[in-house]
């Protein structure tokens, strides 16, 4: 008897450890929108975000696994798209613009979603302040608005001689008027003459564009959004082609042909947009979790469309410069 006992005992002694470890392989899901492509800069995004969650322990199909959906560049399909992650159930989802963050906070309210690359998420009402999100919604903005100072002084330095500068835009973008402002105020500040072209297709983009450029001694600073993510080999090319110096948000614009590029490591803040993805699945809430600023920044020149543009790029830029493509 006193046998049966010990075993049963030492049984029921044993059997808090095997459920804990039972918990733990229990795989989890994470749901993934994006506005672009499977063929476009998404994947990027998306490949960066899941090789985080792979360094932090996260063994993909035994762990976890990626329910993805794809707009393929077509924002009307994201409400729909939102509500099928939501009847899928994942336990937090992960995403990288503006556009899926409004439809999926449209879809829930419950489901945490962590986001990477989001301008000015308390002005859009996204979450209520940076260090006290509240909700469901958290994640790594694109940074401040002065941001774009920085920016300019960059294109300036790279073409002396410019006098005017436009601003090529999204105006379905929330945040584009803010960045427009301090555009503009900057742009003074450097005795330029700001404009604004708000463009959302490629008949918009080569009418803008080429109609700055029947004004000499102009500039162009573009301005991150799906849109301009969908045409950048475009912008590029039409700024070559009209030799109108640009400057554009993210190091991928310059990998396609643009002058320059100054703005936020995407890749870092999908990476970073990982460990809240693995705090969240390890019980912490996305109200807890303040909304964070990039702390990674790059500086990128393509010395062969400074070339063709006939431009020659400073030494003292080339010294600061994260990257050079030659």
């Amino acid at each position: 008897m006193r046998r049966r006992e010990f075993i049963a005992g030492l049984a029921a002694a044993a059997w808090p450890v095997v459920t804990r470890a039972q918990q733990r392989e229990r795989v989890r899901q994470v749901g993934i929108l994006q506005v672009g492509s499977r063929i476009g800069v998404g994947q990027l995004h998306v490949d960066a975000f899941k090789s985080a969650l792979s360094e932090l322990g996260w063994v993909e199909d035994r762990l976890i696994r990626h329910e993805e959906r794809w707009a393929d560049d077509s924002p009307e399909s994201l409400p729909i798209l939102a509500m099928e992650l939501v009847k899928v159930g994942p336990d937090a989802i992960f995403l990288t613009d503006s556009p899926c963050l409004r439809a999926m906070r449209r879809a829930t309210s419950d489901i945490p979603i962590v986001f990477a690359a989001v301008a000015d998420p308390v002005g859009q009402g996204f979450v209520s302040s940076l260090a006290r999100p509240g909700g469901n919604i958290t994640g790594f903005a694109l940074g401040e608005f002065s941001l774009v100072t920085k920016a300019l002084d960059f294109l300036k330095k790279l073409a002396p001689n410019i006098d005017r500068v436009e601003f090529l835009y999204d105006p379905t973008q929330p945040a584009a008027a803010g960045t427009g402002d301090e555009i503009e105020a900057a742009a003074l500040s450097f005795g330029l003459r700001p404009t604004r072209a708000p463009v959302r297709t490629a008949e918009d983009i080569e009418v803008a564009i080429a109609a700055l450029a029947r004004t000499p001694n102009s500039g162009l600073m573009v301005a991150a959004s799906p849109a301009a993510d969908l045409h950048r080999k475009q912008i590029a090319m039409l700024a070559q082609r009209h030799r109108v110096p640009a400057i554009y948000p993210f190091r991928y614009f310059v990998d396609g042909g643009g002058l320059a590029s100054y703005g936020p490591d995407h890749t870092d803040l999908n990476r970073r947009a990982a460990s809240y993805v693995d705090r969240i699945l390890k019980g912490e809430k996305p109200r807890d979790l303040p909304v964070q600023l990039p702390t990674k920044f790059e500086f990128v020149v393509n010395l062969t469309t400074a070339k063709a543009l006939g431009l020659t790029v400073p030494p003292n830029l080339l010294a600061v410069a994260d990257e050079v493509i030659e």
